[in-house]
This record gives C-alpha cells, sequence and structure tokens, in this order.
C-alpha cells in the first residue's frame, strides 16, 4: 500500500496536536443550512468554502506576530439539517451549541444562513449572563415574521431580541415594520452610511455593549466590492479595515465568548470571498486570544 502525507480537511488543514477537539481552545461548528433564504440560494455551501479556502491562509499573522493556530483549533462534523423546518433547525443548533459551551470551548458556527444564529446565542447567553450581541450586517433582521414564520433570516435579530440587547453595525436596509420596531424599542443603529470618513464610531459601538459579547458576523454587512458572494448583496457597507478595527477593539475591550460567520453564497469561479470569510474567522480568533 502507498503510503503519502495528506493535507488535513479541517480549518486551516492543521494537524492533530493543534485540531483536537479535546485540547483545542476553539471548536468550529460547520452547520450548511438555507431553508429560508429569500434571494439567491446557496449559503448551505457556505461552510464548507470557508473550510477549503482556510487551508491556504497563511497560519502567522502578519498584524499579531503570532500564529493564531496554537490556541487550538478543532472543526466539528457539520450539523445535519432538520427537514423539520427552521424552529426545529434552531432548536437542534441550540442542544448543539450547548454541549459545546459546557466543555468550555469558545464556538464559532459557520454558516449556512443568519437564522442559525438564534441557536448559538441562546446557547451562548444560558452559559453567559448579561450577553450582548454586536451584529455586523446590511440588514436589521427585525421582521417579526416573514414568509409565514417567525424563524427566518429576516427576523434573526428579533428573536434575539427577546433575550439580549443587540448592536447592528453597517445597516443600510430596513423596512417600514422594522423602523417602527426601533422607535418603539430604542434599539439605535449604526448605519452604514454614517460611518465613512471617520473612526469615532467605533469606540461607540464598544461602549454600547455589554460584557460578555457574542459576534455574529452576516457577510452582506461588508460592501459588495469585496464580498459579492452573499443571498441578498446592498450596494455601500463596510470594507475590510473598518471591519476588523472594529473586531479587534472589540475583542481587545470585552469578553467576547462566541461567534458566527454567516450568509457566504459561494460565486463558482471566484474564490476571493471565500478567502476573505476564511480570513476572517481566522482573524476574529486572532483577536479574541492575541488581540489585546
Amino acid at each position: 500500500m502507498v503510503h503519502y502525507e495528506t493535507i488535513p480537511q479541517n480549518f486551516g488543514g492543521l494537524p492533530a496536536e493543534r485540531s483536537q477537539y479535546e485540547t483545542a481552545r476553539v471548536a468550529l461548528l460547520p452547520v450548511p443550512y438555507d431553508a429560508t433564504v429569500s434571494y439567491a440560494v446557496g449559503t448551505r455551501n457556505g461552510p464548507q468554502a470557508i473550510l477549503d479556502a482556510s487551508r491556504n491562509v497563511e497560519l502567522f499573522d502578519e498584524e499579531l506576530l503570532t500564529d493564531i493556530s496554537a490556541v487550538g483549533i478543532a472543526t466539528l462534523p457539520p450539523v445535519i439539517p432538520d427537514t423539520g423546518g427552521p424552529e426545529r433547525m434552531v432548536e437542534r443548533l441550540h442542544e448543539v451549541a450547548r454541549s459545546i459551551a459546557g466543555d468550555g470551548k469558545l464556538l464559532g458556527m459557520l454558516g449556512g444562513e443568519h437564522t442559525l444564529t438564534v441557536g448559538s446565542v441562546r446557547a451562548a447567553a444560558e452559559h453567559h449572563p448579561g450577553l450582548s450581541v454586536l451584529q455586523i450586517d446590511a440588514h436589521l433582521d427585525l421582521r417579526d415574521a416573514y414568509e409565514g414564520t417567525p424563524y427566518n433570516h429576516a427576523c434573526a435579530m428579533r428573536r434575539l431580541c427577546d433575550l439580549v440587547p443587540i448592536v447592528p453595525v453597517g445597516i443600510r436596509n430596513v423596512s417600514e415594520e422594522e423602523y417602527a420596531y426601533l422607535r418603539a424599542t430604542g434599539v439605535e443603529p449604526f448605519y452604514a452610511h454614517a460611518l465613512h470618513g471617520h473612526t469615532q464610531w467605533i469606540d461607540a459601538v464598544v461602549e454600547r455593549l455589554t460584557d460578555p459579547v457574542y459576534i455574529t458576523v452576516d457577510l452582506d454587512g461588508l460592501d459588495p466590492s469585496i464580498m459579492p458572494a452573499v443571498g441578498t448583496p446592498e450596494p455601500g457597507g463596510l470594507d475590510w479595515y473598518q471591519t476588523i478595527a472594529l473586531l479587534r477593539q472589540v475583542c481587545s475591550r470585552r469578553r467576547v465568548v462566541g461567534f458566527d460567520v454567516v450568509e457566504l453564497c459561494p460565486i463558482p469561479g471566484l474564490h476571493a470571498p471565500d478567502f476573505l470569510a476564511a480570513r476572517l474567522v481566522y482573524k476574529l480568533i486572532g483577536y479574541i486570544y492575541f488581540g489585546f
């Protein structure tokens, strides 16, 4: 039998000593689910695209001057979609996320559609009292129901508002229903048009967040010029350096206890968005553990 060396099929292509669940500090959970998407389909393929691209991310980070993978990053098997509907899928993810949090791991969920964040945040809130959520997104996702269900990607943050305070950043698409909800509840988004040309807004975002924090990154929060591979793109949005500057400040001034990167909708033959998403996941892990 021929024996030869292969690249491990995990995030970063990490060797066993840096990817075993028992010793890793970070657990990445792929969730290939997009049952409620309302425009372009394909976010179910996002987690695998992130994993594939991650094996070409340099493990040494030029900003943090360290090999981030030293913290240990385990890649878990994908969560099998529940065909019984989005509410059942959210509950399935909640159970899985609760188990991971109970093991003392930092959970990073790779989506999949944004509805999944509800299950992950529910688990984080159970383990971390006083939690708040930083939402990077083009859309508020504050509809009470959409297309016949309260468990829809357009309702994800509305479900979270029943649990924890949220701080939305990068918003540039708002429905009339959502605007009424903002006025009734006092939720104050950081609109994308108000963020360009200065950096003072980053301090304002951090000040609104409690400690601890869960970070959810809907990739359509980034400008489509650098992130076209999303199901519901919107003109405008955060650029790469705005995004990582915000994340580094949040991670250095608040205790981040979980995160997700969702809504990557891969475009065949266009690999830059997949690589951006993988690099963003790796940067975020680095900022949480080394970005002080």
